[in-house]
């Protein structure tokens, strides 16, 4: 190693240092930007659990604080009890995990179908199936009441779980995924003999993360749905969790203390859910379901 090299090597490294410095003031810019719109989103659950352990004339009092004068973890209990917000629960659950089921499978079927069967006006259907995405919920519900009275199906898991499982949604997310994937996999397998099912099996393996997408949003929209299930169900008995909330409100004024411990609780599934799908879910989000050929 000659004299030049030596002394150059320690001028390379203080030409280095500044951009290293600039790399670490970015790493800890976004760090801190990342904290700070985490801390936004989560302030919200923060409160309402600090809420749920107040006394009930302080949940609103003119000074807010984090903590009350008192802890109070029956309110817990008493949210649990006063309505049977266990049944809510269960109620809640079933219908969201059978309905994120039969949303992944009607948008899974829909979007093959769109993506590599060839019939007559393909692209124009489709097209005509996503303008469906512009109507509100609000014009859907009336004639789907109608034709669920018609069917004498009203105040059931039928009417809570079917309607809403054809949507468009699930269908243009999981065709764009189908587009990325090279057809030629999908012709081998059809000169080997394979049926449209067959085939279909063998991609599913590549769409692990779109799907836990799909069903990840399917399930949060049928738990959290409120108008449909307010329409649709009048016993107290199939009563999902937004509608058991509800009772909380009565014509003395709404238990805001028990309405946070309800809320509370109420979360706990979503957060179950999210938190065992939480690597396919962050796979799924960076692949995109944007791109296609």
């Amino acid at each position: 190693m000659t004299s030049d090299t030596v002394r150059s090597a320690p001028a390379r490294r203080r030409r280095l240092r500044p951009a290293q410095r600039r790399t670490a003031l970015v790493t800890w810019a976004n760090t801190a930007a990342m904290a700070v719109v985490a801390l936004a989103f989560t302030f919200p659950f923060i409160w309402m659990f600090f809420s749920a352990l107040k006394p009930e004339n302080e949940v609103f009092s003119p000074r807010p604080t984090f903590i009350g004068s008192e802890i109070r973890w029956q309110n817990f209990a008493d949210a649990w009890t006063l309505v049977p917000f266990g049944r809510f629960i269960f109620n809640g659950f079933l219908v969201a995990t059978l309905g994120a089921l039969l949303s992944v499978i009607v948008a899974v079927l829909s979007a093959y179908a769109f993506s590599r069967l060839r019939f007559a006006f393909r692209d124009r259907l489709f097209l005509l199936f996503v303008l469906t995405l512009v109507l509100p919920q609000e014009v859907l519900v009336v004639p789907l009441f109608i034709m669920m009275n018609q069917l004498g199906l009203v105040d059931s898991y039928f009417a809570l779980i079917v309607p809403f499982a054809f949507t468009a949604f699930g269908t243009f997310l999981m065709r764009q995924f189908f587009l990325t994937i090279p057809i030629e996999y999908e012709e081998a397998a059809r000169i080997d003999g394979a049926s449209r099912f067959r085939t279909l099996r063998s991609v599913l393996p590549q769409l692990t993360a779109p799907l836990s997408v799909l069903a990840v949003f399917s399930f949060i929209g049928y738990y959290n749905s409120y108008l449909w299930p307010l329409i649709i169900i009048n016993s107290q008995e199939l009563a999902t969790v937004p509608l058991g909330l509800s009772m909380f409100t009565g014509e003395h004024g709404t238990q805001w203390s028990l309405v946070m411990a309800a809320s509370t609780l109420a979360v706990i599934p979503s957060l179950i859910i999210v938190a065992l799908l939480q690597r396919q879910l962050i796979k799924g989000v960076a692949l995109g379901g944007f791109g296609g050929r």
